[in-house]
């Protein structure tokens, strides 16, 4: 696996997608431990995580027009929380 910088995003872009990643993982978190019987409260978590996965696809689709981000077949841009650096990581 190799990672390459492709690009930065400000402070309020990096802190917008690290809340974004922070939800998917506690609903992540939170659908094992829902009762079978709670369908209501299953059905809220999978429309949230629904809505949210389409939120962090947007997002990302949204930066990488505006800063016009290398990309390839077999790449992923991911993001360091700390910088605000997007690399392109090539997973095969």
């Amino acid at each position: 696996m190799s990672a390459k910088k492709v690009g930065q995003v400000s402070a309020e872009q990096r802190d917008e997608i690290q809340r974004l990643f922070e939800r998917k993982n506690a609903l992540a978190e939170l659908f094992p431990i829902i009762k079978p019987e709670n369908q209501s409260l299953y059905e809220k978590a999978v429309a949230d995580m629904g809505e949210t996965d389409s939120k962090f696809q947007h997002w990302w689709d949204e930066r990488a027009e505006e800063y016009q981000w290398e990309r390839t077949e077999h790449g992923q841009w991911e993001i360091d929380f700390n910088t605000g650096e997007i690399f392109l990581v090539e997973k095969m």
